[in-house]
């Protein structure tokens, strides 16, 4: 067996490198099963409230893979989606200019659960053409610090890194903070000049099957998330 100085330094950095991205995988699973339970137990009190509602209005958890759960309500889907691969920020990215991260650069390899919203008839009739869009991301390192990337509901809260510990407390803030957005986030009318020529296939084939692409914003942009204007601006 050689001993080869250069070969044990490459084969350290393998164990180290390694080592740290299985850390982050796991929180990041430990974080995603949060988010489940969280999931499961809203589901649970909003079904042993009696509102006395006028109609039937959903509120289910479906689990719908290792990482992927789904939260249905009243018209909206939310959709909590893990991805399974660790990612480090770009050098110009806000997160690298952070004491915390600067002080030990490990601290800014991070796990991914992202947050869609989709209309819930768009899987209900199968238009396989409609769109969800992504409202947040959840990022979680090796030390279980977190932020969220997203909407104003949801949050833009680098400067928090340093200090958030990612817990039942916090997968269940986030989470309502989800459902309130997507409350919030109405289907709006798409532009005229979108939808005004419909060719004899799509007018023939039916509702489940159109590929007329129904989503909230479609033809709008959303505005930065630090513009004093929550709406969105209509697209060129």
């Amino acid at each position: 067996m050689s001993n080869n100085p250069e070969n044990r330094e490459l084969f350290d950095s393998i164990i180290s490198k390694a080592t740290l991205k299985q850390d982050v995988y796991h929180n990041t699973y430990e974080t995603f099963n949060q988010f489940k339970t969280g999931i499961k137990e809203l589901v649970r009190e909003f079904q042993n409230i009696d509102f006395n509602a006028k109609r039937a209005i959903p509120f289910e958890y479906k689990n719908r893979g290792e990482f992927e759960v789904e939260l249905k309500f009243a018209g909206d889907i939310l959709i909590f989606m893990m991805h399974t691969n660790i990612f480090e920020f770009s050098r110009d990215h806000e997160v690298m200019k952070m004491p915390y991260v600067q002080e030990d650069i490990e601290r800014s390899y991070c796990g991914i659960i992202n947050i869609y919203n989709f209309l819930g008839d768009s899987f209900k009739y199968k238009r396989v053409n409609d769109v969800g869009y992504l409202i947040g991301r959840v990022f979680i390192n090796k030390d279980m610090h977190y932020f969220i990337e997203g909407k104003r509901e949801i949050g833009f809260l680098y400067q928090n890194f340093a200090n958030a510990l990612m817990d039942e407390k916090a997968a269940r803030t986030i989470i309502r903070s989800s459902i309130s957005y997507a409350l919030n986030f109405d289907l709006l009318t798409p532009p005229y000049n979108e939808v005004k020529i419909l060719s004899v296939y799509e007018i023939q084939t039916t509702l489940d099957n159109m590929k007329i692409k129904t989503g909230k914003r479609l033809g709008f942009k959303f505005q930065a998330d630090s513009d004093e204007e929550e709406e969105p601006e209509e697209s060129e």
